[in-house]
């Protein structure tokens, strides 16, 4: 193969891997959804509230409603894979990249999602009410695990309960009530909650590490 074209081959190559790792606007939109969640969550949750009680709860409630927003990044792996597949193959390095920047996509995404549970977990101990936990994060993780299905099947928002509610009301009665989205919502719900309890417990290991190694400097 003359030089020329070998060149020429090496360029299209590069500039097609270059343009496959940019990460989309989708994925810096979803992020940004699944940050909600856990802002609302270091404000709420804080040892010494300074949110005023009329504000507590609304919080809450628009926290709840952006939750599904965070796992639901794990859904954004047929972009991954839709990527990955394309035709001349990926080089290893634009292969590698792109696991990297899908890993910290996934683990950002629901790290958005563990810590705000986690900080309610450890509000409601505080509060003696701890036995709540388990119940709570099961529920929150069913919740999300429909509004994945919602969000991902539907092309439904966090936003439709404001902007269009009964549109939101009939079609999740509706999915509520059929096979075919309960089989999807349990998909999404054993997703979820493998990759909940998993980031959760390595989570609760580096805290116990670093509060072991944090406390000799401090005494």
């Amino acid at each position: 193969m003359p030089l020329h074209e070998v060149h020429a081959l090496l360029q299209q190559t590069f500039e097609q891997a270059v343009a496959i790792i940019r990460p989309n606007f989708h994925m810096g939109l979803d992020l940004f959804l699944a940050s909600i969640p856990l802002v609302i969550a270091l404000l709420i949750f804080r040892k010494k509230n300074i949110i005023p009680g009329i504000l507590w709860w609304p919080l809450l409630v628009i926290m709840v409603l952006f939750l599904p927003n965070a796992p639901y990044v794990l859904t954004d792996v047929i972009h991954f894979v839709a990527k990955v597949r394309v035709t001349p193959p990926l080089p290893i390095w634009a292969m590698s990249l792109l696991l990297v920047e899908y890993f910290f996509y996934f683990l950002i995404g629901m790290q958005c999602f563990v810590i705000p549970l986690m900080l309610w977990g450890r509000t409601l101990r505080r509060r003696h009410w701890g036995w709540l936990t388990l119940p709570l994060e099961i529920l929150m993780i069913s919740l999300s695990a429909f509004g994945i299905y919602l969000g991902r099947i539907d092309r439904l928002n966090s936003w439709d309960v404001v902007t269009n509610p009964e549109h939101l009301m009939v079609q999740a009665l509706r999915d509520a009530t059929n096979p075919k989205p309960e089989e999807m919502t349990l998909l999404f719900f054993l997703a979820v909650f493998v990759v909940y309890y998993l980031i959760k417990t390595v989570n609760v290991l580096i805290a116990r590490l670093l509060a072991r190694d944090i406390a000799p400097l401090a005494s």
